[in-house]
């Protein structure tokens, strides 16, 4: 029933943990996809040796080319109707896809299915606020209601289902995107259909790996590879719904303020910002953030960076 396509890219610390989490799956009609990134650690050698004992997990090799890539890829090859996402440095609960079974079961005519899912930080398991009621449990939810009550992901990559057929449609994941690709991706499955979810944590968001591996945290991208430069195709809709109008105006103001305060990024941020009805925007500190002079806010945030290291190094210790 599932293709689980796993992006792989130097994460030979994770890899066995994660592909181990796939083959304890209490439902067992799955096959793996693992796509090799190009890289240049272990990481490779170890998914071989796994590949020795199941035999239903296929490896793609390609050049390093990106996970969007990497995931379109799988999705081209993968045989089953559902494909379940899962980043190398992730894991699932073992009864997840069980889980998603029963969702996609009683909620048929849904397109994208999830559960909630845990961020896990130095070492603690933090179930992740989405943005439903405490007293949902599962069934069809209103994705941009959710993003607009908590900027936790409702959807989240690695605790998310969509239909082959749907992927296909929408093109998969926008390769030219470095950030941001999966909500890009997300967003316009639930402008156009249903989207169900278990309301349980039954995958593990870890937020533990190196800085260097991941696409988030402080690395500034290229406007051209970052989603909030790259939303022309919504922005009619956002005219007229009031709900995506305030998911991306939210997204926009938070997101955009390191490359607001960047000189390369600072007038492509700028304009996006023009788009911001900051009227809806009443409780955000950005909106005074953004009316001080750069240089005042690039001091504040060095003194902020060096005590955020300062905590950082006293929490691991």
């Amino acid at each position: 029933m599932f293709s689980v396509i796993i992006p792989l890219y130097n994460k030979e610390k994770y890899i066995e943990k994660a592909l181990q989490s796939v083959v304890n799956q209490i439902f067992k009609e799955f096959e793996i996809i693992v796509v090799d990134d190009g890289s240049t650690d272990s990481s490779l050698e170890i998914v071989k040796l796994f590949q020795n004992k199941n035999c239903n997990l296929q490896i793609i090799e390609q050049k390093n080319s990106g996970v969007s890539t990497a995931r379109n890829n799988a999705a081209q090859i993968a045989k089953y109707d559902y494909l379940a996402f899962l980043d190398a440095d992730d894991w699932w609960a073992n009864d997840y896809l069980a889980k998603m079974k029963c969702l996609i079961d009683d909620f048929s005519e849904g397109a994208l299915f999830a559960s909630s899912y845990f961020k896990v930080k130095n070492g603690k398991q933090i179930p992740a606020k989405i943005g439903v009621n405490q007293y949902f449990t599962r069934g069809y939810f209103d994705y941009l209601q959710a993003y607009i009550y908590s900027p936790y992901m409702p959807v989240w990559t690695g605790a998310a289902v969509v239909k082959k057929s749907v992927f296909e449609e929408m093109n998969g994941f926008n390769s030219a995107l470095k950030m941001g690709e999966d909500f890009d991706l997300w967003v316009k499955i639930a402008l156009k259909y249903q989207v169900a979810l278990e309301n349980q944590p039954l995958a593990f968001y870890n937020q533990d790996v190196e800085q260097a591996t991941r696409a988030v945290g402080r690395k500034i991208h290229k406007p051209e590879n970052h989603f909030l430069f790259a939303l022309p195709s919504l922005y009619e809709q956002e005219k007229n719904n009031s709900k995506l109008k305030q998911v991306l105006d939210n997204l926009r103001v938070y997101g955009l303020f390191p490359y607001f305060l960047n000189k390369e990024t600072h007038s492509a941020a700028l304009n996006e910002l023009k788009k911001v009805n900051w009227d809806k925007q009443p409780k955000s500190e950005y909106k005074k953030y953004y009316k001080t002079p750069i240089f005042l806010l690039k001091s504040k945030m060095l003194l902020f960076s060096i005590l955020s290291d300062i905590k950082g190094k006293i929490l691991r210790k």
